[in-house]
């Protein structure tokens, strides 16, 4: 028996099951039973909004930290790119779209961009979370890129399928005019 005070001065008398309290009865077993699947149900139902609500979030994984200003949306920018397609597994498809020689470029040819101007939503999202000088990968969820909708054409220079995840292997080389632009 349990005394609790309520918001008068009355008190009242709770008294417990003790078939709550032992599992050795029936209804006890029954009780503690449906106590750990609604508590596995609650779990599965966690992880599986967490993997939901994680996979509609770019992320940017830092390579190579930056030392300029952060980006923003009223500056235009130069920058090294690379584009993959990325699989659930996280194994990664070129493209066929880079800025950068040493990744299939014919020259290096310094992309510029604004964000928020033109650009697939992941792309802003992931470049308004950089600096100048900083080389990151932005992983982009499909519903954040191109969506239903393919880009390029298949055995073109460049192809994305529709609902693709996508992978940015960018690098902020600074404002579009500016001194370090290359």
């Amino acid at each position: 028996t349990m005394m609790r005070s309520g918001p008068t001065s009355e008190n009242r008398c709770i008294t417990h099951n003790p078939t709550l309290l032992h599992p050795t009865s029936d209804e006890g077993r029954n009780i503690t039973n449906m106590q750990s699947i609604n508590m596995i149900l609650f779990l599965v139902l966690a992880i599986s909004l967490a993997m939901v609500t994680g996979n509609n979030a770019v992320v940017v994984e830092t390579k190579q930290e930056g030392s300029g200003p952060a980006v923003t949306r009223e500056s235009k920018y130069v920058s090294h790119v690379t584009l993959y397609i990325e699989k659930d597994d996280g194994s990664r498809t070129p493209s066929g779209w880079s800025t950068r020689k040493s990744e299939g470029a014919t020259v290096d040819q310094p992309f510029k961009f604004q964000p928020g101007v033109g650009l697939i939503q992941g792309w802003t999202e992931g470049v308004l979370k950089m600096k100048e000088g900083e080389r990151a990968e932005l992983h982009v969820p499909a519903e954040l890129g191109y969506g239903g909708s393919p880009m390029g054409s298949p055995g073109g220079a460049f192809y994305i399928p529709a609902n693709s995840n996508l992978l940015f292997d960018i690098e902020i080389l600074g404002k579009a005019g500016g001194e370090k632009e290359l």
